[in-house]
């Protein structure tokens, strides 16, 4: 007698607990992969907005038409935007009142950028834990549905005089998805993850590097 080995038809004569573990592995996988392509799309325009704004910010001897123009976008501002916006409207609302001492000015300048730059920190890092999370714990997941799947199988075995590789193999073969299950949401989550984490780290670091630049701009017009 032929055993039907098909992908298909082990799933659907899985026990629940190992069909419940194969639904919640594809749906995180569906999740993470949704997730993917969302952050690829935003990192990627926030590294292509930085561009933009670098060009126009170090081409302008006078920042206050750049500012002008970003406060008035009817549009959501990129990340470098907004620290830029935040960091030039606190310097100069300071500088305006008298008495104030330059490096007060300049702080005050300073510390509204870095609250910009914490909230966009904040943005870039959106959905990486969950896909840490799906890249750590999926496979334990998959190897929970395998030992249950392999467990039932061995259960059945001892129902019966004479055991043969058939009675087994489906079995072993459902509990065996539940690992390649597991691995087909986890490798994708993990490579992502790591690839993801080193961009935003590229960002931060660039967007630090021009609140710091900005910074002694504002430096030397507060000491003018």
């Amino acid at each position: 007698m032929s055993t039907d080995l098909s992908f298909v038809h082990l799933i659907a004569n899985a026990s629940l607990l190992v069909q419940l573990v194969l639904l919640a592995l594809l749906l995180a996988s569906i999740v993470s992969w949704a997730m993917i392509f969302n952050k690829r799309i935003a990192l990627n325009k926030a590294r292509r907005q930085a561009d933009e704004f670098e060009d126009q910010f170090w081409e302008l001897e006078d920042l206050t038409p750049l500012y002008t123009k970003v406060s008035a976008k009817r549009y959501q501002p990129s990340s470098m935007e907004k620290i830029f916006e935040a960091g030039f409207k606190e310097f100069a609302r300071l500088h305006k009142q008298d008495g104030i001492d330059p490096e007060a000015v300049l702080a005050g300048a300073q510390r509204s950028m870095r609250i910009v730059l914490n909230r966009e920190v904040e943005a870039l890092e959106t959905n990486l834990s969950f896909l840490a999370t799906v890249g750590s714990t999926s496979p334990y997941v998959g190897l929970f549905g395998t030992v249950w799947g392999i467990m039932n199988s061995f259960r059945a075995l001892g129902n019966v005089q004479q055991a043969t590789i058939a009675m087994v193999a489906p079995g072993i073969a459902e509990a065996l998805i539940a690992t390649a299950m597991g691995l087909f949401a986890a490798i994708p989550a993990v490579i992502a993850y790591n690839r993801f984490a080193n961009d935003v780290e590229r960002l931060i670091n660039r967007y630090d590097t021009f609140s710091e630049e900005f910074s002694s701009i504002l430096h030397r017009h507060a000491h003018s």
